[in-house]
């Protein structure tokens, strides 16, 4: 298993993602690009590019903020606040990611998904809405509104959206306006939603000082099974 750091830039910033594939096989696969939470690169974006990896993918984690590096609350305040208000910025910044894992040697550029969770699958959709050339978007309790409704007529991907039913951050009203979304856009397009399961499910590490957080073990292996068959389907 070969993992690095991958140096790519952006607006000016240093970006650092993380990129996993099993080298000791020759050839091009087909490449997942990962976008983590809010909050920055962290633990569980890199474990899933491993995962991934060794399912034979290559994944690259994408760095949002710079260096490859979590963001304090303090940063966290600045820098997310201006990101999450425009949409064109995010598709920016995921289509930068996508080129840094379309450039490696291993991606095999027709064959290509992209995953997030929180924001990440946020910015996973905001990328198949730019028309992004993706077979699969897959979402883990991630944000579904976007002020540009409208760009889902430019989705190739099929999607997949994994919501908690209990999640206060992603309401019923927000995915009853994810589907008129995707209705109105003629998107191939399913969603899971895990009864009892709030924000965060797939992080082992949520909850700790926030109950709209919580690991719930059930939703997290489901949805990564529900991930692996849209990739055996697209793919």
């Amino acid at each position: 298993m070969h993992t690095a750091d991958i140096e790519y830039s952006h607006d000016d910033l240093r970006l650092v993602g993380h990129l996993a594939v099993d080298d000791s096989k020759a050839g091009k696969r087909p490449a997942v690009l990962i976008a983590h939470d809010a909050g920055g690169i962290d633990e569980l974006a890199k474990r899933s590019a491993v995962r991934l990896a060794e399912l034979g993918y290559v994944a690259l984690a994408l760095d949002y903020y710079g260096e490859g590096k979590r963001l304090d609350p303090a940063q966290l305040g600045e820098r997310f606040g201006p990101l999450a208000g425009d949409p064109l910025k995010i598709r920016a910044i995921g289509r930068a990611g996508l080129e840094a894992l379309l450039a490696t040697e291993y991606a095999d550029a027709s064959k290509v998904a992209a995953i997030g969770y929180c924001f990440g699958g946020t910015m996973a959709l905001e990328l198949a809405r730019s028309g992004a050339d993706l077979a699969g978007v897959v979402g883990f309790h991630s944000g579904l509104s976007t002020s540009r409704p409208g760009d889902a007529v430019n989705i190739k991907a099929r999607v997949l959206v994994c919501i908690g039913a209990e999640d206060p951050i992603i309401p019923p009203e927000q995915r009853l306006g994810f589907e008129q979304e995707m209705r109105a856009g003629g998107v191939d397009w399913q969603m899971n939603v895990y009864g009892g399961a709030v924000h965060s499910f797939t992080n082992p590490d949520a909850g700790t000082d926030n109950p709209a957080l919580a690991y719930d073990e059930h939703a997290d292996e489901d949805s990564w099974r529900a991930m692996l068959q849209l990739f055996s389907e697209v793919f």
